[in-house]
């Protein structure tokens, strides 16, 4: 069920929690990259709520403008309401419109791309990214989304946790994907210790077979969860090594100045 777990950890028994606004949020977030017309049957599926809830549910984000219903096919799309939501806060962001000119400088010294993310519950999503033409060969821009558990930015943001919040959030992972925390769990320990240790998260071909990266976390004044900047390239182009010598010290680096201009 989409509902939890929540950045603020709040459950549906906190009595300033609103379940019918969060489970309006749940029908959102049911879209996921690829999808573009969902019907009843997935949101049900994806949300564990009841039919009718969700046919209430949608119809009242299409009478806001953040569904449109297709007839013909019986089934719902994002309409603009959501992008106004993203655009909005992409364009309140000063760090981002801070960071851009760095991560653009950065992307064309070393030839790598370069992202800035945070952690949207188990996944960390791009709130910006700049493509070299010299790094990695996929393309991945704004809103994309990464593991939690394989990307180097989702190890990163892991290492920054306190130990108690880290640990509340793998049990949250190893529930909702058994799976897969069975296959990785341990490996992604041993990662987060190893990021802990040295200040910088690896990823080595572990997120995606033909991509190196690493990333680092860090905080700005006035919010609580941290933003992790990542870099990456293929890896015939950059070896371990020279993450490890060079690209990983110059981002430290980078982040470093970027903490103190947005202090400013």
């Amino acid at each position: 069920m989409l509902l939890l777990p929540n950045p603020a950890g709040m459950t549906e028994n906190d009595p300033n929690f609103v379940t019918a606004l969060a489970r309006g949020l749940a029908l959102l977030r049911c879209y996921q990259p690829g999808d573009t017309l969902l019907g009843n049957r997935e949101f049900v599926k994806r949300t564990g709520l009841p039919k009718a809830t969700v046919n209430r549910l949608a119809s009242t984000l299409v009478a806001l403008g953040y569904l449109r219903y297709d007839a013909a096919l019986g089934k719902y799309g994002l309409d603009a309401g959501v992008l106004a939501l993203g655009y909005a806060y992409l364009a309140s962001s000063g760090l981002i419109a801070l960071a851009r000119p760095h991560m653009v400088a950065f992307a064309q010294q070393y030839g790598v791309s370069i992202s800035l993310g945070k952690r949207d519950r188990l996944e960390m999503v791009y709130l910006e990214s700049i493509r070299s033409h010299a790094g990695s060969s996929l393309v991945l821009g704004v809103g994309s989304r990464l593991s939690l558990l394989s990307s180097s930015m989702g190890r990163a943001y892991l290492a920054a946790m306190p130990e108690l919040r880290r640990e509340a959030l793998l049990r949250d992972y190893a529930q909702a994907y058994p799976e897969q925390w069975a296959a990785e769990g341990e490996t992604v320990r041993r990662a987060i210790q190893t990021a802990v240790e040295l200040g910088y998260a690896g990823s080595f071909r572990e997120w995606h077979p033909a991509v190196h990266a690493c990333a680092v976390a860090f905080r700005v004044a006035g919010e609580d969860d941290p933003y992790v900047m990542s870099c990456s390239a293929s890896y015939q182009s950059r070896s371990e090594a020279d993450f490890d010598a060079q690209l990983a010290p110059a981002l430290g680096a980078m982040v470093g100045r970027l903490g103190t201009l947005a202090l400013r």
